[in-house]
């Protein structure tokens, strides 16, 4: 894969549990209240805790529901980008199943 574009359909086949795509909402979700929470109280000290409450909810949607492994392992940065793009889409309704 040499584009995001070419990783998008891959990263999908690796979140077709719904279970998996909800760990992944929730802990996208909890990241951005925990960043907004940052830039409000400017409290960085807690910053440690963005990656692993984003990547505590995805790895249990991996090991433990999809059984798969998280494609942040090989395509770390496009992974990133994938996960938000999933929950702004789901954000908008647009990939509950």
């Amino acid at each position: 894969m040499k584009t995001f574009k070419e990783f998008w359909p891959f990263y999908l086949s690796e979140h077709s549990n719904l279970t998996n795509r909800r760990l992944h909402f929730v802990g996208t979700l909890l990241v951005h209240i925990i960043f907004i929470s940052l830039l409000v109280t400017k409290q960085w000290a807690f910053a440690w805790a963005l990656p692993i409450v984003g990547y505590g909810f995805a790895w249990v949607g991996h090991f433990i529901v999809e059984r798969n492994r998280p494609a942040t392992f090989k395509h770390p940065l496009w992974s990133l980008r994938g996960d938000f793009k999933m929950f702004y889409l789901m954000l908008m309704g647009k990939l509950w199943k």
